[in-house]
């Protein structure tokens, strides 16, 4: 999302959909978007996002991202239909 919406070239976030790390406590979400200067972060599985700034985020190395993944389609699985 580099230069995306004004936030200026330098700086170069996971795209909207990928898995990411908040660096200030290590939590991984799903981006999902940006509110204001903020990159939106949503936990694995569901909850409420949380907001971080763009200096912070960080692509999620692969063993995280799946750990994401896996922890979503368990959720997806136990959701009624």
């Amino acid at each position: 999302m580099a230069g995306d919406g004004g936030r200026g070239p330098d700086v170069s976030v996971p795209e909207r959909g990928s898995f990411a790390v908040d660096e200030r406590d290590g939590r991984v979400g799903r981006v999902m978007g940006w509110v204001g200067p903020y990159v939106q972060l949503r936990p694995p599985g569901g909850g409420a996002e949380w907001d971080c700034p763009p200096d912070v985020v960080r692509p999620a190395p692969p063993g995280l991202a799946l750990r994401a993944r896996v922890t979503e389609i368990n959720r997806e699985g136990q959701l009624p239909r």
